[in-house]
């Protein structure tokens, strides 16, 4: 599976095999398997300094990245876990602003794999006790945590006291995990992504979000009420407007003027917002107004927007802007279509459970050209799920070659594992 990644050194490929063979036992949710295995371990996730954990269907990786260029510009130690990783599994984990070695993290899989081996843990669930487990045995001063999938039954979801929690943009996408009917939760969709999204909330931990539609805002609402913590909603306890002149930044304990996050992207904006006010709503570290102004300009975080100026794929396309998105969801394909208010020329290739629609509509005014491309490893949509105007092309190199001498900007999306084949052919590896 595309999900495992390639490895060039033999002993972190033998782990990434055993992990390729995990599976998540069908119709199995909770945490129940999670904490059995890091009980084994000592219980890594209770020795990891503050922790920032942060959800959202949109945005909640680059909220991350905000957080942890922040915190190194106060000058802490930060470890970051994010996900998915768009070309080496060693993405997942960084310790102290570095990827994870590989002879560290050959030997952190296999001390996992072998400990849980008779549970039958997920490939999640072994990577997050194998983050943990790397947190825990380097100083830090602080720990930021990604959710994957949801949150209420996320494997991150066993930090019994973190500093603060966020929730990011709300948005519909695994619609087959995340809306499977349960009794007792909201119908609603969105209100229903919300409540799981919501499952990190803890007891008198600030829980820090963004403003949603009333559905969501109450989902949300009632999951904190019931758990105790201190809701920090956008709206309410703070709030950020943007100008020509930057970020403007208010909450109960004053404003801040900051600069526009160097993140390209209207809704970059609102993903570097939301890092402020969690920083301002947590009392675990002191983080000053140099640094979160350093930290929004220096921040940079791949496949989200990504220009790429370099290498031989964008040798392909002389005289055009070349640019990379993993969005695949109709929140993402918004975001994008702000970015891009002309004719654009889209290479696109999509995992068969995601909507074509999403990213295509919102581009569909101004689409120069529409290029299908498949997804090396996964099953992908073909051209004639894109319409009529839609051509394949049998790889991104064919797809590039094809394309006019008009300037319009050339976007690649749809994926994630797209994305992180066009790094990989372009040479640009993330670090």
């Amino acid at each position: 599976m595309k999900d495992f990644a390639r490895s060039d050194d033999p002993a972190v490929r033998d782990q990434l095999d055993r992990l390729a063979k995990l599976s998540l036992p069908q119709g199995r949710l909770g945490l129940e398997t999670i904490r059995a295995l890091l009980a084994r371990l000592d219980n890594p996730q209770d020795r990891l300094p503050p922790v920032f954990h942060v959800s959202g269907t949109n945005g909640k990786g680059s909220t991350c990245t905000y957080l942890r260029y922040i915190l190194e510009a106060e000058g802490l130690t930060v470890h970051t876990a994010t996900k998915p990783h768009l070309v080496r599994y060693n993405e997942r984990i960084r310790i102290a602003g570095k990827l994870i070695s590989n002879a560290e993290l050959a030997g952190l899989l296999r001390e996992v794999l072998d400990a849980g081996e008779d549970l039958s843990p997920s490939f999640f669930e072994v990577t997050t006790a194998a983050t943990f487990l790397a947190f825990a045995r380097h100083p830090a001063d602080a720990c930021i945590v990604e959710v994957g999938l949801g949150g209420r039954f996320d494997a991150t979801n066993v930090i019994e006291h973190p500093a603060v929690c966020g929730i990011a943009s709300l948005g519909l996408d695994h619609e087959a995990f995340l809306l499977s009917p349960e009794e007792g939760t909201p119908t609603e969709p969105l209100a229903r992504i919300a409540f799981e999204k919501a499952g990190i909330a803890r007891p008198g931990t600030p829980l820090v979000t963004q403003r949603y539609p009333a559905a969501a805002a109450l989902a949300v609402t009632q999951t904190a009420t019931r758990v105790g913590a201190r809701l920090k909603m956008r709206g309410y306890e703070w709030d950020a407007r943007t100008s020509e002149d930057g970020l403007e930044y208010s909450d109960k304990a004053g404003a801040l003027s900051l600069p526009l996050p160097a993140l390209p992207g209207a809704h970059q904006a609102d993903n570097a917002a939301l890092a402020i006010a969690m920083l301002r709503h947590q009392d675990s570290l002191v983080v000053s107004h140099a640094a979160m102004k350093q930290g929004l300009r220096a921040a940079k975080w791949p496949a989200r927007l990504q220009r790429l100026s370099h290498g031989p794929l964008a040798a392909l396309v002389p005289g055009h802007d070349l640019w990379l998105d993993g969005g695949h969801n109709p929140d993402a394909g918004a975001a994008i279509a702000r970015h891009f208010p002309g004719p654009v020329h889209l290479v696109i290739g999509m995992l068969v459970n995601k909507d074509p629609e999403a990213i295509v509509n919102p581009l569909a005014d101004r689409l120069a050209s529409l290029t299908v491309v498949p997804i090396p490893g996964s099953e992908a949509h073909d051209a004639t799920a894109f319409g009529a105007d839609a051509v394949a092309a049998e790889s991104v190199s064919d797809a590039l070659t094809a394309i006019g001498s008009d300037g319009a900007p050339v976007l690649i999306a749809g994926s994630l594992y797209l994305a992180g084949e066009v790094l990989r052919l372009n040479g640009e590896l993330p670090d």
